[in-house]
């Protein structure tokens, strides 16, 4: 087929309609394009959409918004204001986390009550140093969104940026997450509290860089919202925001690609082919599919990013030398829907259930790739916060239990695992709310394991957030927005920069598009949002508690010696032009 457009406007085909394909989508609809969308599904929205099943209603994926600004600059930049598209709920508390014994913690934006838990826990001087580490994360958060969200990593020349190497230290990527938050808390109780929050992508705190202690900083300052109607709503309303202000865009559902088409030559994307044999031509091609995915079945001959197993995607030289050929999947999960037959007493909106050998669940999931025998998992009552989650007088649960993706070395019989999970998750919340018949409150299921993400989603292996956020696969390491290779193809979503997770695709789905523009030599709008509100700062030290001393600094991969030569060599000479100082 030729391509269907108005004769005056660029052309581009997006493949797939998660959140990312549609921000694009949108974006580029504002600026003159005819955009065309594919997705496999029957459904808008990939995993933040919903389940809805007899009056209960379920997010499929993502149930709480975090870094709310993000969201609200996509509709600023199409001309709307986000609260008149969406209502937000606030939830408060934000968590209450249990742990093994009968002991829980409240995470909450109320300051008073946060100073009355910390200090349960770690003393009078615990908030003073709980306050510390909330100015660290703080900078942390000011720091990503100017120098990572707001910018692309085309490159290792893009690490040489001046402004980035005289901040990059503050962000302390070298270290963990676990370590910077041991510098700040002496219980092992209240280190697991402020580090759970990277289990949101698909990471280890024991892996997972110190920058992400920014996930903390916005949850406790910014708070965390759930839009009224299900996270879908976020994404529905920026479809329909497309379709209002340019009605010839087209949504197709039920309409898997299976190809990129190349032009003779080679060189550029020309456009898709169905699974129907369907051929749609474009000036541009956007992938929102997972790009592991995309690359093995989508993108013919694709000598950088052919692969076999998930983490053999390849690399260009300079990323291979120092992060190594290979990368790596996030987690997998067992998410549970069920349909409740009377509202559960005992459980807020967002409740955290935190295992005892808190390091030992992690190193099964990551290292073991396997399901631990005592896992850390989350529970979500969509229907506590917004009532018509679920019919009167009763519950809508969700439940996610992290756990490793596929591992074709060494395969699981998922049936197994899904009984087991169910098992220890019932008798936990049995045991902890005192019902001993919440079994029987259950009268519908709907199970999400590894196989069935992988099924639905096109996830590699079952990795709900795509690739892994450690460090040699963030930045200039994680596979580019653009295509190096051929013309007119660019990446969004999770799995490509600047990473996973609702806001940090939106904040993508702008470079991305921003790209695109660029490719047609028409420059992007100018960004008056997001400025940065912190200079650059010393990294803080641990108020004297001796805390320091317990634990010591650790680099995660001894390949981050070389960029980080590179890095000191870069800030040496930052420091000489006066843009670093210290």
């Amino acid at each position: 087929m030729g391509k269907e457009q108005d004769q005056d406007k660029p052309t581009a085909i997006i493949v797939g309609c998660g959140i990312g394909g549609i921000a694009t989508a949108a974006r580029l609809a504002k600026e003159g394009f005819q955009v065309t969308v594919f997705e496999k599904n029957d459904y808008s929205g990939g995993r933040c959409s919903l389940i809805e099943r007899d009056g209960y209603r379920f997010d499929q994926g993502p149930s709480l918004l975090l870094l709310p600004d993000l969201f609200k600059q996509t509709f600023e930049d199409l001309g709307e204001k986000m609260e008149d598209w969406v209502d937000l709920i606030k939830c408060e508390p934000n968590y209450v986390c249990h742990f093994h014994d009968e002991e829980t913690f409240t995470l909450s934006t109320d300051m008073a009550l946060l100073k009355r838990e910390v200090e349960r826990f770690e003393g009078k001087d615990g908030f003073d140093r709980f306050l510390s580490f909330i100015q660290e994360a703080h900078r942390h958060y000011e720091l990503a969104v100017v120098h990572v969200l707001q910018k692309n990593f085309p490159g290792f020349a893009a690490f040489l940026r001046l402004q980035f190497i005289g901040q990059i230290l503050a962000l302390h990527p070298f270290e963990s997450i676990w370590t910077r938050v041991c510098r700040y808390f002496k219980t092992d109780r209240l280190r697991r509290v402020f580090s759970f929050a990277v289990m949101y992508m698909g990471q280890s705190p024991y892996s997972a860089p110190g920058t992400y202690s920014l996930l903390q900083y916005t949850e406790l300052t910014e708070g965390i919202w759930y839009p009224r109607g299900g996270f879908w709503q976020v994404p529905n309303t920026l479809l329909q925001i497309v379709k209002r202000n340019n009605p010839s865009a087209k949504f197709n559902f039920n309409a898997p690609v299976s190809q990129v088409l190349l032009s003779p030559a080679k060189d550029r994307a020309t456009g898709v082919r169905l699974e129907s044999g369907e051929e749609h031509h474009a000036d541009v091609v956007i992938v929102n599919a997972d790009l592991v995915y995309a690359s093995e079945h989508l993108i013919p001959d694709d000598a950088r990013n052919k692969i076999g197993q998930l983490g053999e995607v390849k690399r260009s030289w300079w990323a291979d030398l120092v992060g190594g050929k290979k990368l790596k999947g996030s987690c997998s999960s067992l998410s549970f829907y069920w349909s409740m037959d009377r509202i559960v007493d005992g459980l807020g909106g967002h409740n955290i259930f935190l295992a005892e050998d808190f390091k030992g669940s992690f190193d099964t999931i990551f290292e073991e790739l396997g399901l631990p025998a005592d896992p850390s998992f989350y529970v979500n009552v969509p229907s506590r916060i917004d009532p018509s989650a679920a019919p009167e007088g009763k519950d809508a649960i969700v439940i996610l239990v992290p756990c490793g993706h596929i591992d074709a070395s060494n395969p699981q019989d998922y049936n197994k695992l899904v009984a087991r999970a169910r098992k220890f998750v019932i008798h936990t919340l049995s045991a902890k709310l005192g019902l001993p018949d919440f079994e029987k409150m259950i009268v519908a299921e709907k199970v999400h394991d590894a196989p069935s993400w992988e099924k639905e989603f096109n996830l590699k292996d079952g990795s709900i957030l795509g690739l892994a956020h450690n460090f040699m696969q963030v930045l200039g390491f994680r596979p580019s927005t653009r295509h190096p290779k051929y013309d007119k193809l660019f990446f969004v979503g999770a799995s490509t920069h600047p990473g996973t997770g609702v806001p940090i695709v939106l904040a993508g789905a702008k470079l991305t598009a921003n790209q695109v523009l660029e490719s047609f030599d028409r420059s992007p709008a100018p960004d008056p949002n997001m400025s940065l509100s912190v200079p650059y700062g010393k990294p803080l030290k641990s108020n004297g508690t001796g805390i320091d001393s317990q634990v010591q600094l650790k680099f995660m991969d001894l390949e981050r010696w070389v960029y980080l030569l590179v890095l000191l060599i870069g800030a040496v000479i930052a420091r000489s032009v006066g843009v670093l100082a210290f």
